[in-house]
């Protein structure tokens, strides 16, 4: 009783085509694949902006003592 007949499956396939026609799943199923490309380019470009927004630090070191004096007032 849980598990479902390939008459099931017939009946729901009827009703999805009644509801969108036949015209309209492989345009649906397209959207769908672009909207997923779309996602995937959007994520993959997420990757690399966060790569170019890093900033290295550096050391005390190489900042002059008349620099750290004048912050050091600040």
């Amino acid at each position: 009783m849980g598990s479902l007949s390939i008459w099931h499956w017939l009946i729901v396939l009827v009703i999805v085509l009644l509801l969108f026609g036949r015209g309209k799943l492989p345009e649906l199923m397209g959207d769908m694949a672009k909207g997923i490309k779309s996602f995937k380019k959007g994520m993959a470009d997420d990757d690399t902006a966060d790569d170019k927004r890093t900033v290295e630090h550096r050391a005390d070191e190489t900042v002059s003592p008349a620099a750290k004096e004048k912050a050091s007032k600040s």
